[in-house]
Order: C-alpha cells, then structure tokens, then sequence
C-alpha cells in the first residue's frame, strides 16, 4: 500500500510556487492511499502555479474493466481543517480520484486553476468543497469525467464565478443526505459560468432516503449553455445501483433557489428538470429571464413537488407550482 506525501500539519505559513510535479506511473504506489499531497491544520498557506500529473489514466482502465481488485485511486490535493489558503494557478491533470479536495477549512480562495481529464474519467471530481465556509473558486477551467465542482455537506458561504466546465458533470451541490444525520448547505453563488457539452448544467441532487440534510439560499446566475444535457437540474430521488434507497423519499429539504439568466442550448428535450421530494417538496425555487432551446424550439420542463415563482422571460414555460 501506498502512502500519500504530507506536506503540512500545525499552524503553519507556507509559501510555495510550484513547477511540474508527477506521481509515480504504476498506480498502485498510492493507489489505495486516500490522497496524494496532503495538508492538514495548516494556515496561510500559499501556492502559485505549479503542474500536478496524476497518471490517472491506468487506474482508469482498470476501473472501466470490472476488476474487482482495482485500487480505489488517490485525490491528487487536499486541504483538511485549514483556514487562509491561497491556490494560484495551479493545473491539475489526470488525477486516480477528485483533483483538488477542500475539506473542513476556512477562507480559502482558488483562482486561475486548469483541471483536465478525460471525459469518461471515473470520479475526477475537479473540486470539491465540504464542512468549509468563506470559500471562493474563480477564473478557472475545469474539464473532468465527474463534477466540473462538487458541493458535500456541511459547505456554507461559498462562491463560485467565472469557470468554465466541460467535460463533465457539472456544477453540483450534492449528493446529500447519504448520511441520516448530516449538516446543510446554504449560501452558495454560482455566477458567471460556462458549461460546454457536459451531462449537467447547474444540479441539486440528493440520495431518495431518510436524511436531515438541506440546501438553501443558492443562487444560479448569468450561465451559459453548450449542448449540455440537464442545463437546470434538481434530482431528489439519485440512488446508484438502486441500493439502500428504492422506495423511499429524500429527507432533504430544498428552498430559495434562484435561477437568474439562464441561457443557452439543450441537448435534450427537458432543460429545467425539477425532481423534488414527495416528503419534503422545494420551496421558493425562483426562475427568472431563463431561455433555453432544444433543436431550435424551446426546450421543455418537467416539474415533481416543486413550489415557486417565474419572472421575466421564461422559456421553457415554468412548470412550478405557485
């Protein structure tokens, strides 16, 4: 087994500027180490430019084949229980799992990062953020075969502004309620944005069973669309390889969400799919001046449990209940 290289632990300041570093190419050296660079209670910590390789695309293949004694791959950077960090310009490539993970922390702020992985890439995540508040992700490029970013519990004060995804899945806040007991998401901003072919747009998703999770007060604004298939999504009932959920209702409750000038092209016929929980239905979902088209019509929408309001240009046509 292998061992993740750690970089930091204590109250720290650390400055460091980067050029190439690359991971051993047999994946198994850190394959079932949880994280490649680690840091850990570490503050004022700082890094400009820099490429990481992870040499993922092995690890990969092996997962692609159903070898059940695949290695379960390494996030290549991860921040836990930190407060002012600065990552500047940092690329990111072929990562074994998620590329940069910011878990536990305090003001943290990603700018001009580049992430890249194959389309078809399992759980590169580009970034993460969970348990963290005060953390902003700015001017970046993020193609992978998972979330473009992925919001876990916990994560509160978040904003996101000018990226670029695509590949990939997304924007996403959740999964949710994986856990009955589980911290909320709220104030998340995602402004500002671009998504080029990528399976999702701006998402909501939550496990379909019992949880005390919640995401409130988010706002989506000023995105654009590329023939992505599920520009604006919220599925409450996501349960992979239908185990430990069939036939239960998310617990997760979903209110005041704000979809503002949402425009673009759908790859398929439903470009607002609204899927909420029959326990706990959304509230105060709020879509205004969306426009989206599928082969040069509007594109249609689909709404289960879900109560708001539609102003300004709305196309398709809002389905919410009011």
């Amino acid at each position: 087994m292998g061992s993740s290289l750690w970089l930091g632990r204590g109250r720290n300041h650390l400055r460091a500027t980067g050029e190439v570093l690359t991971k051993q190419s047999d994946y198994h050296v850190i394959g079932n180490a949880e994280n490649w660079i680690l840091f850990e209670h570490v503050s004022g910590v700082s890094i400009n430019g820099g490429v990481l390789e992870g040499q993922g695309a092995g690890l990969w293949a092996c997962k692609k084949s159903d070898n059940s004694n695949c290695p379960s791959g390494a996030t290549t950077l991860r921040f836990s229980n930190s407060d002012n960090v600065v990552i500047n310009g940092l690329a990111s490539v072929d990562s074994q799992m998620f590329h940069i993970v910011i878990n536990g922390c305090n003001d943290v702020k990603v700018q001009g990062v580049k992430v890249s992985a194959a389309g078809d890439s399992p759980n590169t995540d580009g970034i993460h953020v969970q348990a963290s508040s005060g953390v902003t992700i700015l001017d970046s490029k993020i193609g992978t075969g998972d979330d473009c970013v992925s919001v876990g519990p916990g994560a509160t004060n978040l904003w996101i502004e000018n990226v670029a995804c695509g590949p990939g899945h997304g924007i996403s806040i959740g999964s949710l309620g994986k856990e009955q007991q589980e911290a909320g998401v709220q104030n998340v901003t995602v402004t500002s944005v671009t998504f080029t072919g990528t399976q999702n747009g701006v998402r909501i998703k939550s496990w379909g069973r019992t949880s005390s999770g919640f995401a409130r007060n988010i706002l989506f604004q000023h995105a654009l669309m590329n023939n992505v298939d599920n520009p604006i999504i919220i599925d409450q009932n996501y349960c992979p390889d239908n185990e430990n959920c069939p036939g239960q209702a998310s617990g997760v409750k979903i209110s005041d969400v704000i979809y503002q000038d949402i425009h673009g092209t759908s790859a398929t016929e439903v470009g607002v799919k609204l899927d909420c929980s029959s326990r706990n239905p959304c509230t105060g979902i709020s879509l205004e001046d969306v426009k989206l088209s599928y082969n040069n019509q509007p594109a249609e929408a689909s709404c289960t449990n879900a109560d708001g309001s539609a102003s300004g240009v709305v196309l398709p046509s809002s389905c919410l209940k009011t």
